[in-house]
């Protein structure tokens, strides 16, 4: 870690996001196994059209019926594992219900019905390059379906309230532009993939991504070595330039966590803005729930993140995986976007709180599940070391200026508390009333493990 805060801290965001996005629009080929650990995967962009309705016989149903419900009828597709809907304007809300059911691959097995969380509020700060790109879309959350082939999806409009005037000519109730996304995460990391990589083995970007965490492991490690307290806090004294009396300058950090690489879960690299974004420190975290369903195993897990980064990139038009970091149900922690985990990469996981702060989501969906207890004390975990880098302290408050959203106006200094849930920066359920309820619970653990 030596020099490593002395190179984040005081860079900024400005030159990497001023730089155009660029994102590849085809797919990209499978390499040999030998050169990555897993083969990148696809994305199916589907079109919905208006739905038919018993005795609707007539065309000059049609424009009504189209500003009222869309939807997909059921058909076969490739395989694919997670979906979502998107449309041509980010800045446009789906208010209405967005349903899926698919069938499980090589079977004639249908799910019910399931809901899609229509909300499009992780998203990048507004006025931001990555914002305002003319690549970004709006999308809902994605949803984890597991190994499919067939799918079915309907978006229906939500009726105006009992009373009310009818719509201004000209406003769409389903914004314009909707389309299914369907996503394949490619085959699994391979079988030892928690060994390191030859560097010979590793593409430019790979080796890019892993650079940035040299200081912490291997290049082209699968994942960063968990540390003790004391080697963490002599860590840290080291970036600072020593101290001869060290009991008086222990800083309050946690032990460093094991944290899985982007490596380690099987990102294509070539997928993102080649560039990395940085804001100026980390003052605060945002808890998330990623919204994308519970029925994943842990072994599945880094096949969810790579379709999550495959949804934020190639369907919402992003530069990168708009969190940070990721923690699946078993506690294990991951990384997030690029350009490493000690730094303050610039995230888009709050929109209007993204700048000097970082997101931490928890793969699930919380509203009416507990999360695991190895959820939250990874969450603690990840925060106590991440915080302390920084000086910040779990149990305390902060201020962070709005970049523009539904809660705060831009330009609004807001004092929150140093763990936040996304609610906390934006009008939203995320991350789910019951993890929400337990971020007391990783305040205190934090701290604690910081020695606070």
């Amino acid at each position: 870690m030596r020099g490593l805060l002395a190179s984040s801290i005081g860079v900024t965001c400005a030159a990497a996001l001023t730089l155009p996005l660029t994102l590849p629009t085809a797919a990209h080929a499978a390499k040999p196994a030998a050169q990555e650990s897993a083969v990148p995967g696809t994305t199916q962009s589907l079109p919905l059209t208006p739905l038919a309705t018993p005795g609707d016989s007539t065309r000059s149903a049609a424009p009504q019926q189209q500003r009222q419900e869309q939807g997909l009828p059921r058909r076969d597709v490739r395989p694919f594992s997670l979906v979502g809907v998107v449309w041509d304007n980010p800045n446009a809300q789906l208010h209405g219900q967005v349903q899926v059911r698919t069938r499980t691959t090589g079977t004639s097995t249908w799910s019910t019905w399931q809901d899609v969380e229509t909300h499009s509020d992780d998203a990048p700060d507004p006025d931001t390059a990555e914002h305002t790109s003319s690549t970004v879309r709006g999308a809902t959350a994605p949803l984890w379906v597991g190994d499919s082939d067939g799918v079915e999806v309907r978006v229906k409009a939500e009726a105006p309230p009992a009373g009310s005037r009818a719509a201004d000519p000209g406003t769409e109730p389903l914004p314009k532009g909707l389309r299914l996304e369907l996503v394949d995460p490619g085959a699994e990391p391979a079988a030892g993939a928690e060994a390191d990589s030859p560097r010979a083995t590793l593409s430019a970007e790979t080796a890019a991504a892993s650079a940035v965490n040299a200081d912490l492991a291997p290049l082209g490690a699968a994942a960063i070595p968990a540390l003790t307290k004391k080697e963490t806090e002599d860590e840290l004294i080291s970036a600072r330039g020593g101290d001869a009396d060290a009991t008086k300058a222990r800083p309050y950090v946690g032990p460093r966590p094991r944290i899985i690489t982007r490596k380690g879960w099987g990102a294509d690299e070539k997928l993102r803005e080649r560039q990395f974004g940085y804001t100026k420190t980390v003052k605060a975290a945002f808890v998330h729930h990623s919204a994308s369903g519970n029925n994943y195993r842990c072994s599945q897990a880094p096949s969810v993140i790579r379709s999550i980064y495959r949804y934020h990139v190639k369907s919402s038009g992003w530069r990168d995986i708009g969190y940070n970091f990721l923690v699946d149900k078993c506690g294990n922690i991951y990384e997030g976007r690029a350009g490493g985990v000690t730094k303050p990469v610039m995230g888009a996981h709050t929109l209007g709180f993204n700048t000097n702060s970082t997101g931490i989501a928890v793969l699930g969906t919380f509203g009416s599940s507990n999360p695991p207890a190895a959820a939250v004390n990874a969450i603690a975990r990840l925060t106590a070391w991440k915080l302390g880098l920084y000086g910040a302290n779990p149990r305390g408050t902060t201020y962070l200026k709005s970049g523009g959203g539904n809660l705060y106006k831009k330009g609004k200094n807001v004092r929150l508390k140093v763990i936040s849930g996304h609610r906390d920066g934006f009008a939203t359920e995320c991350p789910g009333r019951r993890l929400y309820k337990k971020l007391g619970t990783a305040r205190s653990s934090s701290a604690r493990l910081q020695g606070r």
